[in-house]
């Protein structure tokens, strides 16, 4: 009886065992998967940063161009 339930209690930490490993192997890609959208995430912050002051600057430029509209009326 008593080997019967080691062999059973070993087959269970095997089980958990190999389940704990498939764990950490998704653990870790999950990982990889944040470290890429972080990646995406501060290129993206950089080119709206960039957008942002081409916007300001042409805004800038249609600012200046209607003054001089102005002017000339």
């Amino acid at each position: 009886m008593s080997f019967e339930l080691l062999s059973q209690l070993e087959t269970k930490i095997q089980a958990t065992l190999e389940n704990i490993e498939l764990l950490k192997m998704e653990l870790d890609e999950e990982k990889q998967k944040n470290e890429a959208l972080i990646l995406e995430q501060q290129e993206l912050a950089q080119k709206n940063q960039q957008l942002q002051q081409d916007l300001d600057s042409w805004s800038d430029k249609v600012n200046g161009l209607v003054g001089l509209l102005n002017n000339e009326i």
